[in-house]
């Protein structure tokens, strides 16, 4: 018997030790992957946690985020780490930067964690690749792209802002930053879907609790901003497949004879989407076309109402620049041939808006609303010594690029005439991506320009503040 439990405690003690050695084997190649080549430095961080902690930390400054800040200082513009249990190369080369953007469909392809994934929705246009994200994309540039602007939506992003100024005028103060999401959200939940204003309330309430755990640990758990973000992506969605639904039923009617005619169109981008998924052979899926009309409505809000309310106070600690900004759309007012100050801002004049331009595009440089643009390594890719492996993600870090003195001198002043002379800077480039870049640059930046524009124009021009 004593043998027995002798033997049995020599085989519990080798279990045990084995164990162990199989823990620290996983332990050593989780912090060591294996590469057929040399990967950038960096660190894994613990076990499928990764550096996911670090990642979502809160950093309030306009400054790189801590996170990127502190391991550029240790590591250099190209690291690697694990975000949400992905292996993820971190860059803040300008010349990498371009790369990943200009070979989408070649070396890299779009992705995102599964976390973002689910909160955006697994159908949306983030995640189509080829042909059917060209297709998408280019159905959306039908109606938000320059000509449309130029024909239809002046007159109604001027009307939702003057209507706007005008009631806040009247308050004795106003909470900027939800007083302009409101004001973009309504125009974009019109333009887009055609939503009356008592459904456009229940459907901003749901944004408004998405946007605010958006950037969070995804910890599905009742009380967690990740919980909150989920609850208010999934009101928001009841509501658009009620509208979508209402809007299909509608479409078409039983006229004479039995026949079906379509009724109406009601001159939104829901018009476009139900013809779409209507067609005898569709390509767009209403699942498609649900998560299409969120993205939109997210990122034409969320990025237009943050940009502008940080315009506005940087604008209001920079008096000199307040001074050129107004000079130039005075002088817009004294240009124009007799009184016709009621008919409206006109696209000539949208146009000539040149320090306005760089007010926006100083703005949106600062403001660094995108901390990270995500695409996935198709093929083992080869850049100034390192490898980065074949389904590795990699995250573009646009701040790291904005804020580095060695291309905007004072990175963190507020100096829109940097941008003189820069006209490239409007499409994108290797040094400026605001707006993103390559195939996937963002189709709603002409509206958003439009938007701030107009905002300002009419600001300085009527009001002080």
């Amino acid at each position: 018997m004593c043998a027995y439990v002798r033997f049995s405690g020599a085989a519990v003690a080798c279990a045990a030790l084995a164990m162990l050695l199989l823990l620290l084997y996983a332990v050593h190649r989780w912090r060591n992957p294996r590469c057929l080549g040399r990967l950038p430095p960096g660190s894994m961080g613990l076990p499928l946690v990764g550096e996911t902690l670090h990642f979502f930390s809160p950093d309030a400054s306009f400054d790189v985020p801590r996170f990127v800040r502190d391991r550029l200082a240790r590591y250099g513009p190209i690291f690697k780490t694990s975000l949400v249990g992905h292996p993820v190369v971190v860059s803040a080369d300008e010349e990498l930067n371009y790369l990943v953007f200009q070979q989408e469909g070649q070396l890299f392809q779009s992705w995102y964690p599964d976390s973002f994934v689910e909160i955006l929705g697994r159908d949306n246009v983030g995640e189509q690749q080829g042909a059917m994200f060209k297709y998408l994309k280019n159905m959306v540039l039908r109606y938000f792209g320059p000509e449309s602007l130029k024909e239809s939506m002046l007159r109604d992003v001027e009307r939702a802002v003057t209507s706007s100024l005008c009631t806040w005028a009247t308050l004795p103060a106003v909470e900027l930053k939800e007083a302009v999401s409101t004001m973009v959200f309504d125009l974009s939940a019109t333009k887009l879907i055609g939503l009356e204003p008592s459904r456009s309330k229940v459907l901003r309430k749901s944004f408004f609790d998405f946007v605010r755990g958006l950037i969070s640990f995804p910890l599905y758990f009742p009380g967690t901003a990740y919980y909150s973000c989920m609850k208010g992506r999934q009101s928001a969605m009841e509501v658009l497949q009620q509208v979508l639904e209402e809007r299909k039923r509608s479409a078409q009617v039983l006229g004479e004879g039995g026949r079906m005619e379509k009724t109406r169109r009601h001159g939104d981008f829901l018009d476009h989407v139900v013809e779409e998924i209507t067609k005898e052979k569709p390509l767009v899926t209403d699942k498609m076309a649900l998560d299409l009309m969120f993205v939109l409505l997210f990122a034409s809000f969320h990025t237009t109402s943050l940009a502008l309310t940080m315009a506005v106070k940087l604008l209001a600690d920079h008096p000199h620049v307040l001074e050129e900004l107004t000079m130039e759309h005075e002088t817009i007012l004294k240009d124009r041939e007799g009184d016709r100050e009621s008919d409206g801002v006109t696209w000539m004049e949208y146009k000539s808006m040149t320090f306005t331009s760089q007010v926006i595009n100083e703005t949106v440089r600062l403001a660094n609303i995108a901390p990270g643009i995500f695409r996935k390594a198709m093929k083992d890719v080869q850049f100034k010594g390192y490898t980065i492996p074949s389904g590795w993600g990699v995250m573009v870090c646009p701040p790291a690029v904005h804020l580095n003195p060695d291309i905007y001198p004072c990175p963190l002043t507020f100096s829109p005439s940097r941008f003189k002379d820069k006209p490239e800077i409007n499409r994108g480039s290797k040094q400026f991506m605001a707006f993103g870049g390559g195939l996937r640059s963002c189709v709603g930046a002409d509206f958003s320009k439009l938007q701030m524009s107009i905002f300002l124009h009419f600001l300085v021009t009527r009001y002080k503040y």
